[in-house]
Order: C-alpha cells, then structure tokens, then sequence
C-alpha cells in the first residue's frame, strides 16, 4: 500500500508510534488496525497479537517505522481474565457456536475444580481449536472445518505460569490466566471441561496485559479518534471542542 502524504500532526505516526487500544467486544483485530489507518493517514500499520472478535482488552497496535517490533512484542507473556461456562462444549470453543452435549455439574466441588487449574498450570500440550486462524497447506484451518473438513493440528508445548478461578457461580467459573504467547484460551476451557469430565467452553475473554503493558493505559477506539481529532485542530490553531 502506498504511503499518501499525512496531516502535518499525524507525522510522529508516520514515523512510528506504538498505540494501547482497548478493543471493543465483536471488533475483530482489523477492525481496530483499520481504523487508526483511517484516522492517521498512515498505511504501515499492524498488531501485535490477534483477539477474537467475542473478545475484549488489550491490542498493541503500532504504525510506520516501528512496526518492526511486532515481534517482539507478540512474544511477551499475556495476561487474560474472563470466565468458563461448564457442563456443555461448542464446536468452536466459545460462544461463535451452540452448546452441545450437556453434562450434570452439581457433583463437582471448588476441590475439583481447583485440580483441574492446576492440572493445566506450569509447561503442557496443548492443540490449537480448528476453528482459528492457523494455516494448514496456504489456508486458515477455520475455513476448513466450516466446511466439514476433517482438520488435524499437533499439539504445542506452551506455558501456564498462573491459572487461579476468581469467581465461581456454576456454571460459570472465573478465572485469570498468565500465559506464554501461542496459548489459545478456548483451547484451555476445552482441556478444562476434559479435565473435569464434564465439558467447558469460553464465555467471556479480556486481554489484560502483555509484557509490562496494561490495559489500563489503553484507549477504545473512541478516545483515539478524539486524541487525533484534537492533535490536528491544535496543529491548525484551532480550539478543541
């Protein structure tokens, strides 16, 4: 894509500027990326880390000449909060599909589940969902299995350093998760229901950190369109609004 000149205020993105969004639930991580190319000018723009869209928190997006670190901060430990809805699965391992295969919960007891986090804590396998953006021979796996290929994944080694339920109101537990990059929080509410006997899928998911970067420092999409709305009347000699 190539570069059209920017606003005179938008240069320092041109140049390179990392940005904490807050991304909206049912956004996808485009949307996002898309909007701050929109509202910069700039077109070298990219994330470091895809959310889903039924997921909210924390997105590193960064534009121009520091786009160059997205590997480097896509390789930062993440934090997650959100929470499990026990006693069924779904087909994708969130709420992108309907429950199925319900299973009695009441025998289970806190003992039980604090087992089976601590089961899923510390280095484990775990298998990708089919349902996601990983590419098997050039294409996302998740356009396969929408239309009833049988897809297959191997298993990958990644790390739970903390895996603590926070909440529990059956069927929904609540939990907070620190994790290595690469680990699919659908995936550990799936082994989660295994590990219980019962099933499990995710009902909720918030970024809250990578490395040492805070969703409490970001912006929704909202505050950033305001910021540079108010950077280019300044630019201009304008008063803000």
């Amino acid at each position: 894509m190539k570069q059209k000149p920017v606003h005179a205020a938008m240069q320092g993105f041109l140049d390179g500027e990392v940005i904490l969004i807050d991304k909206p639930l049912r956004w996808t991580s485009f949307d996002a990326v898309k909007k701050i190319r929109i509202l910069t000018g700039v077109s070298k723009v990219g994330h470091a880390g895809t959310l889903d869209p039924l997921a909210t928190g924390l997105l590193i997006i960064c534009t121009g000449k520091f786009t160059k670190k997205i590997n480097e901060y896509m390789g930062m430990e993440k934090e997650y909060t959100g929470s499990f809805t026990l006693g069924a699965v779904t087909p994708t391992f969130d709420l992108e599909s309907e429950p199925t295969d319900f299973k009695e919960i009441d025998h289970l007891t806190e003992t039980d589940l604090q087992r089976a986090a601590q089961s899923l804590t510390g280095e484990i396998w775990q298998t990708p969902p089919i349902h996601s953006a990983i590419k098997k021979e050039g294409k996302p796996v998740y356009l396969l299995a929408r239309k009833g290929h049988e897809v297959k994944l191997e298993p990958r080694k990644i790390t739970i350093s903390t895996f603590d339920i926070t909440k529990i109101e059956l069927p929904v537990i609540e939990f907070r998760v620190v994790c290595t990059t690469g680990t699919y929080i659908r995936s550990l509410a799936s082994d989660f229901g295994k590990a219980l006997g019962a099933g499990a899928y995710l009902s909720s998911l918030r970024r809250t950190c990578i490395g040492s970067f805070s969703v409490n420092d970001a912006m929704s999409p909202l505050q950033f369109e305001e910021k540079i709305k108010n950077m280019k009347q300044a630019s201009e000699g304008q008063p803000n609004a």
